[in-house]
Formats: structure tokens, sequence, C-alpha cells
């Protein structure tokens, strides 16, 4: 398996590999919506900083995973969102989508990120040390649909705590259809 980070992407392949996951597991309809997610971010992405992991086996696109800046206007941390993530549907449960993101993680680690935050199945995104946290503890861009989905970490040495200010997600993300 084979990582890579921010290299120049195959814009339509990695949309495919979201619009089709989505749609073999949320329904036609969710897998048009994060396709055209998975298109705006990656048509925005060197503009706001939005950067994309991708897996591959064998030169085969498997798996991918978009970071995004949400910064908190009251906070100095540099905050992240990890959104939306997929795994191409016959490769589900490998551990791909695990160790991308464990790949990824310590990436922008090492690059000064501070925290990260996702939107998503705790029980998936808790095996990479996603923890379940409120809107007190980070306020979310717009009104979660799925409250209990919503999860961060630190990715320092200090624990995570209340983030302060008003979240700001990247133009894409800015949608409350996605949320």
């Amino acid at each position: 398996m084979i990582h890579t980070e921010d290299q120049t992407p195959d814009a339509a392949q990695i949309t495919t590999l979201f619009a089709d996951t989505f749609a073999a597991s949320e329904g036609e309809a969710e897998g048009v919506l994060i396709g055209t997610l998975v298109k705006n971010l990656l048509r925005d992405r060197h503009s706001d900083g939005t950067r994309v992991f991708t897996a591959t086996d064998n030169t085969v696109l498997v798996g991918a995973v978009f970071f995004s800046p949400m910064p908190y206007t009251d906070d100095p941390r540099k905050v992240v969102l990890l959104s939306p993530m997929a795994v191409t549907t016959a490769r589900h449960g490998q551990g791909i989508g695990q160790a991308l993101i464990k790949h990824a993680l310590v990436s922008l680690r090492t690059k000064g990120v501070d925290v990260a935050l996702t939107y998503g199945d705790p029980a998936f995104y808790g095996k990479v040390g996603f923890q379940p946290i409120t809107e007190d503890i980070a306020p979310a861009p717009h009104p979660l649909s799925f409250p209990h989905g919503w999860m961060g970490q630190s990715l320092t040495d200090a624990p995570l705590t209340r983030l302060t200010g008003a979240p700001d997600c990247v133009t894409a993300l800015n949608d409350p259809q996605v949320w």
C-alpha cells in the first residue's frame, strides 16, 4: 500500500471513488452530494489549504481522505477537519482507511496542526484516536444532524480543551447539507 499526500490527484478518479462509495452505503443522493463536495474540495484545495491523502494498491486508488483548515476566531491553535473519507467498497474491513488516517495525522502533526476534528461514525473514527466531543468543546460551523458523531483529538501532547470563538470552514464544507 502506498500513501501519498497532496500529489497532483486525478480529480475524476477521486470524485468517482467518493460518489460510488457513498452511493453504495448511503444511497444515490448521498453519493451525488459527497461526489460534488469532493469535486469542490479538489477544485479549491490550492487556495484554501485543503490537503488530500490517498492510498493506492498497485497504482489502483483504494482510499482517500481530506483535511481542511477550520480555524476558530479566538483560538490560536491550528485546527483541521477530516471530511470526507472513503475506501472503495470492495476493500472495506481491511484496515486501509485506518492506516491512511494514521499516516495523515502523523504528517499533519509534523506540520504543526494542533487539533483534528471529524464528523462521522464513532466506532470507526475511535479506532484512530478520535473521541466524542460536544459543541461546548468545539462549536460546529452548522447544526449537526448526528451530534454523537462529532469527534476530536489533540495532535499535541496537551489534552484537547475548549476551542474558542466561531469556527470557519472552507467554502466547500460551508453547506448545511453536508452536516
